[in-house]
């Protein structure tokens, strides 16, 4: 069942036309995988490893396909609700939501870029029936984490085309069914003429290169490998990668990721709360509620920064010419260093709230593992890197 934080755009004006899927339907599907994710959390994050039980209730309840069309046996749901099962997800499982999240930014760009050819329609529909987890292999060892910039290349041998790309990382690459890699168009193009590829598993080889041992984020299972690949030369997706990263990737990757992160405060604050309610019963002391109040007042302003910019998406999704302007940029990129640093002070505060029950990992209200995963969101994408992308936006835009 929906929890009481649900997002207030959850409403059945806000369904995609095409879903015929009401509200209930969704938040129960989504409800069956959270509560799957959370039974599992603890251990995925104690061994590091993939939380392969919430993936597989994901496939079950069919939110692999949620993106791609009722028409070709998806789901069909919006970005709204997608953002939404990232944050009731990551609430109880934040390795389990940044999974879900990364597939859906993968199956986002096909369904918004690769066309009408009849070889992509059939690959969502596959992708949709048997409920494939794409991973991403979008970075690459010496371009000082660009994602608009490749060293490999594209190949043509015959009928086939080839990719070596060495990347440092490849979220759950192991367990995931199929990869969408960029690369150089062509081997004589520059580094930012890229193309997005999508592979089968079975098309590839990973021999790996570094193992995840991280500080949080331990399920995402993100180890580097040496990516080598053979396909057939459908599998490019014919729209230019600077346009997909431009009008889908970037901005889906920062809502989807805030959204999880949502998710992950939420349920830091939920754990203040019912620790400071306990001391209260106890004791009768009262002296966190102040410090709670702003606690949950942030946390609120929070939700309305990332409800404000799925709205805003949301208007713009279909319009290039918006997506494009420098002003979006900007905003798009705000979210995400927002998103992340609001993120670590709510998990913080919410520790302090808590006292030595959330800093204990025994206790019911521990607040240790939110707070590794939150360290994450600041190196994921160097909110450094965006600060700076942004100061050079900012000199050459005029908007506001």
């Amino acid at each position: 069942m929906a929890t009481a934080l649900a997002v207030p755009e959850l409403e059945a004006k806000h369904l995609h036309p095409s879903a015929g899927l009401d509200v209930r339907g969704w938040e129960a599907r989504v409800a069956a995988v959270a509560a799957c994710a959370g039974q599992h959390a603890a251990r995925v994050d104690a061994e590091g490893v993939f939380p392969v039980e919430a993936v597989e209730a994901m496939r079950a309840e069919g939110l692999l396909g949620a993106w791609i069309d009722r028409s070709l046996g998806g789901l069909g749901v919006s970005v709204d609700q997608i953002a939404w099962a990232c944050s009731e997800i990551g609430q109880r499982c934040a390795s389990s939501a940044m999974a879900f999240a990364m597939h859906q930014i993968q199956v986002a760009s096909i369904v918004r870029h690769a066309g009408d050819a009849d070889w992509w329609q059939a690959r969502l529909r596959e992708i949709a029936s048997a409920q494939r987890l794409i991973a991403s292999a979008t970075s690459e060892v010496g371009v000082g984490g660009d994602l608009r910039s490749s060293k490999c290349a594209l190949q043509q041998v015959g009928e086939l085309g080839t990719l070596t790309k060495q990347a440092p990382v490849i979220s759950y690459g192991l367990e995931a069914d199929d990869i969408l890699a960029t690369a150089r168009r062509t081997d004589d193009a520059p580094a930012g003429d890229q193309q997005l590829v999508l592979l089968r598993r079975s098309e590839c080889t990973l021999e790996q290169t570094s193992r995840w041992e991280a500080l949080g984020m331990r399920g995402t299972c993100s180890h580097g490998f040496t990516l080598k690949a053979q396909f057939p030369l459908e599998a490019v997706v014919p729209e230019a990668f600077a346009r997909i990263a431009t009008d889908t990737m970037v901005p889906v990757s920062h809502l989807l990721w805030a959204s999880v992160w949502l998710g992950v405060a939420t349920d830091a604050v939920r754990r203040a709360r019912t620790s400071a309610r306990d001391e209260a019963r106890r004791s009768g002391r009262t002296g966190g509620s102040t410090r709670l109040a702003h606690l949950v007042a942030r946390l609120h302003a929070f939700r309305g920064v990332v409800h404000e910019e799925l709205r805003e998406f949301s208007a713009r999704m279909h319009d290039p010419d918006a997506l494009g302007t420098m002003g979006y940029a900007i905003r798009v990129n705000n979210l995400k260093v927002n998103a992340s640093e609001s993120l670590v002070e709510i998990v913080q505060g919410a520790m302090v709230v808590a006292g030595i029950a959330g800093y204990r990992t025994d206790t019911p209200v521990t607040i240790g593992r939110h707070l590794r995963d939150a360290l994450g969101a600041l190196v994921m994408i160097n909110n450094d890197r965006i600060v700076a992308a942004n100061a050079s936006l900012l000199l050459a835009s005029r908007e506001d």
